[in-house]
């Protein structure tokens, strides 16, 4: 099995070599809305090739999958799912369209930040991610300004990779675990989603985190990854959030209402949110208001 182009591909791909070896129906698998049985058998071999960079897909063992009658984006997971070989070629981005690339790219930085300040963060994805994080911070503006830039698109596919590679070892945090029950309920891009709440999300956790852990490692942590976005050794963890919520504004996001989202389904949001298996590795559990006033944030 092959799969070529963005997340959804590469997890259609990896999902569909499931289910050539394993018997029964894909519910009997899936999480959240289904059994959550383990699979028996091995995939069929998959060769991932991704056109994007952002979800890091080729990387991890699970396939994201969205269901229409449950309104909400679930996983199908196993260790065996890890594609047999992965193929990232930084020029199949090239002709990637700037919006794109932007929130692809975004989505990227947040599968490195949150694997980094998450509650299973260890040494292993620590080293990915920081490297991962500089290379976002010196080539995503380029990348989307100048698509064929070679160096630019290759510390992305990197950056990429390394999220992919992080987070399906140290888990990742209330920015997917927000995102997955909004691909369910809207048609709405998954990195346009994560873009636009990554500094909403960023601030929210900084703030429960000052105000009800002040000794958690999680802070010095957001610190270290401040002074990498911004250059500057004496930037504080809260300059970081601005810094990323001016990156996503020059960038041109779009508000998460530009999709029909609204106000009204901040209730049915958190509360899914809250079951969603991203939202475990969270530096801190967020309070059904504070996810409420993250989400609403970045409408």
């Amino acid at each position: 099995m092959v799969g070529c182009g963005g997340g959804g591909a590469l997890d259609a791909g990896k999902a569909i070599a499931a289910m050539l070896t394993n018997e029964g129906e894909l519910l009997d698998y899936l999480e959240v809305i289904g059994q959550g049985k383990p699979l028996r058998v091995p995939p069929a071999p998959f060769i991932a090739v991704p056109t994007t960079a952002g979800t890091g897909s080729e990387a991890t063992c699970n396939s994201v999958l969205t269901s229409p009658e449950h309104r909400v984006k679930v996983s199908l997971r196993s260790p065996s799912m890890l594609p047999t070989l992965a193929l990232v070629d930084p020029e199949l981005t090239y002709d990637l369209p700037p919006a794109i690339t932007a929130a692809t790219g975004l989505d990227a930085l947040a599968q490195l930040i949150e694997p980094f300040v998450s509650t299973r963060a260890n040494p292993m994805t620590d080293g990915l991610c920081l490297e991962g994080v500089v290379r976002v911070a010196r080539s995503l503006r380029r990348a989307v300004t100048h698509g064929r830039d070679l160096r630019a698109r290759e510390d992305m596919a990197v950056a990429s990779l390394f999220g992919g590679i992080a987070l399906a070892n140290a888990g990742l945090g209330a920015v997917h675990g927000l995102a997955a029950p909004l691909g369910g309920m809207f048609s709405v891009p998954h990195g346009a989603v994560c873009a636009a709440l990554l500094p909403h999300v960023v601030a929210a956790n900084l703030h429960a985190l000052r105000d009800r852990r002040s000794e958690s490692e999680a802070l010095p942590r957001y610190q270290r990854i401040a002074v990498l976005l911004t250059g500057r050794p004496e930037a504080t963890a809260e300059q970081g959030a601005e810094w990323l919520r001016r990156l996503v504004a020059d960038l041109g996001i779009p508000h998460l209402g530009t999709y029909g989202i609204t106000r009204e389904y901040t209730g049915e949001l958190v509360e899914k949110a809250a079951r969603a298996s991203s939202m475990k590795a969270n530096p801190i559990e967020l309070t059904p208001e504070e996810l409420a006033a993250a989400f609403e944030s970045a409408l």
